[in-house]
């Protein structure tokens, strides 16, 4: 069970850094939002050690390290750490799932970009559907079906997030649109990098994917009736509110290098209230046949690993062990060339 403090402490830590999930998990019964409220805090705190320090790769190999520690029960003296490991021993996460989340954020550290769609979906998989999936088993949800769902919706919010960050990701060197689509707008990667600008070639490319976004958000909403009902304005206030960003990237003429899109509190009241109403409407609603949809084959080892009962829970999958190896390597050679460069310094 989750120590009171440790549970305030990480819902503070989303309050100020997470306004949209904050939001929409107040539409939470306390059983799933306090658990919640935690997973999203250990989230958050290890996308930030990756995304806001300068040694990504030192900052990856220190959160597998944390992931070990709180899988054997003996978490780092840390608020978030303690209170994910209470939620893994009283919902038995499974282990692949933070393990995909740490994944991705070993993609981003070693600067990876994407050539298709489809790579973008196995990020997308990795950084935002894995985190659904775990929503799903706060909720008791092992389903195959549900979970499927559940991860469309994570992959549609992480394309509105890649949407509306455009321009702040280019201005740090960071790129997520699929270069396949940039050949096609006739847009050069380096020069979009180099001087970002609001072309109409770079709105088409935004435009693009929010529509895949919003496909994708329609699909989920199958999978809204397969969870406890109290559960379920919740689900679709996250849905909306984060849909809702790419309303006000789409309100900006898709450019999202000028200005970054921001909700106001006003337009998070509505759709929270929307949710609700939406919420009450599937109590009567036949289950839709888009749930019985196959899930996307870039989410797919997801849905296996969170509907089994017999998960590994201790040890990490070739394919982790192998990206993981890649990094020490990395980052052996960062240090190598640091302590190269202090000699000829010193001599």
């Amino acid at each position: 069970m989750m120590d009171g403090a440790d549970l305030l402490h990480c819902r503070e830590a989303i309050r100020h850094g997470s306004l949209s999930f904050h939001a929409a998990s107040r539409l939470l019964p306390a059983r799933v939002r306090d658990p919640a409220l935690a997973l999203y805090a250990f989230c958050r705190l290890a996308d930030d050690e990756v995304d806001l320090k300068e040694d990504k790769a030192a900052s990856v190999l220190a959160l597998r390290e944390r992931l070990e520690l709180a899988y054997a029960g003996r978490p780092r003296n840390a608020a978030p750490d303690r209170a994910f490991t209470a939620l893994i021993e009283e919902f038995d996460m499974p282990r692949a799932l933070p393990e995909a989340m740490l994944e991705g954020l070993a993609w981003d550290a070693m600067e990876r970009r994407y050539a298709t769609l489809s790579d973008l979906h196995a990020y997308s998989a990795r950084v935002a559907s894995a985190v659904g999936a775990m929503m799903c088993v706060l909720m008791r949800v092992r389903d195959a079906d549900a979970l499927a769902r559940a991860c469309d919706l994570g992959v549609a919010m992480q394309l509105t997030n890649i949407a509306r960050d455009v321009g702040e990701d280019a201005r740090e060197g960071r790129l997520y649109l699929p270069t396949d689509w940039l050949a096609e707008a006739g847009i050069d990667p380096a020069e979009m990098l180099a001087s970002p600008r609001a072309t109409p070639a770079l709105r088409g490319v935004v435009r693009r994917l929010l529509r895949q976004a919003d496909e994708l958000y329609h699909r989920s909403e199958a999978g809204v009736a397969a969870l406890p009902v109290d559960c379920r304005p919740g689900i679709f206030a996250a849905r909306h509110i984060y849909a809702g960003i790419g309303g006000q990237v789409r309100a900006q003429g898709f450019d999202s290098i000028t200005a970054r899109a921001r909700t106001n509190t006003g337009q998070k009241i509505g759709w929270l209230g929307l949710s609700m109403i939406r919420a009450g409407v599937t109590l009567v609603m036949p289950r839709r046949a888009t749930i019985y949809a196959r899930p996307l084959p870039e989410v797919a080892f997801l849905v296996d690993a969170a509907s089994r009962s017999d998960a590994p829970r201790n040890a990490w999958s070739d394919r982790v062990v192998s990206l993981l190896g890649q990094i020490e390597a990395q980052e052996r050679a960062r240090k190598a060339s640091l302590q190269a460069g202090a000699a000829r310094t010193t001599s």
